[in-house]
């Protein structure tokens, strides 16, 4: 297993983690303070903050596990009119930009934890805690992203130009179940669930 593999196993695992253990956690949290709220009349000053602090990690590592499943929404209707070579330099085009996007902001997010670190700036409610706690979801969760489009760039490019285009996302499920393209093509309804999802795309822009 090469060392990328193992990187790219590492992320995944703390991308799910992270996203599923904050939003349980959140709710969990916010349920108990609204029925503290309204049960008892009592509340928890610490309860809303750390809920929204909560969500914030799990959302931002969640969208940073959605580039690994190319799970975020895109709109596709103008790569289908395209031919497939110029489709190809398109996505490697715009996968690009988000690379750069991506590392500029695990940057910026990175100098201002510093600033935070150095400004010692705190958290009233949750114990005094230091806020650049909180803040460190930034670098971190927009680098797994990055890291995860890099992947995608490398699968692009190392991919032929007819395959990206012309590949359906039914087509990407049975990929990812261990299907081959022989059992894909003696199985009728499957390509006639493909032929589906490839109209539906067209008719709502690849917005599904």
């Amino acid at each position: 297993m090469s060392i990328f593999r193992i990187i790219s196993k590492i992320i995944g695992h703390i991308n799910q983690k992270i996203a599923v253990v904050g939003i349980t956690a959140g709710v969990v949290v916010a349920f108990v303070n609204v029925v503290a709220r309204y049960l008892f009349d009592a509340s928890f000053t610490w309860a809303s903050e750390l809920s929204i602090s909560l969500f914030l990690w799990s959302v931002f590592f969640a969208a940073a596990y959605c580039f690994k499943k190319d799970a975020h929404i895109a709109v596709t209707i103008v790569l289908d009119a395209m031919p497939s070579r110029i489709a190809k330099v398109m996505l490697i085009i715009s996968h690009l930009v988000t690379f750069i996007f991506l590392c500029a902001v695990a940057f910026f997010g990175y100098k201002y934890l510093l600033l935070v670190i150095d400004l010692d700036e705190r958290s009233i409610d949750l114990w005094n805690m230091p806020m650049w706690i909180i803040y460190l979801v930034i670098p971190i969760s927009f680098s797994f992203g990055a890291y995860r489009v890099a992947e995608r760039i490398h699968g692009i490019l190392s991919t032929s130009h007819e395959k990206i285009v012309k590949e359906s996302e039914a087509e990407h499920v049975l990929a990812e179940m261990g299907m081959n393209s022989k059992e894909y093509k003696d199985n009728e309804n499957l390509q006639n669930l493909s032929k589906m999802v490839k109209e539906v795309e067209k008719k709502t822009g690849g917005m599904l």
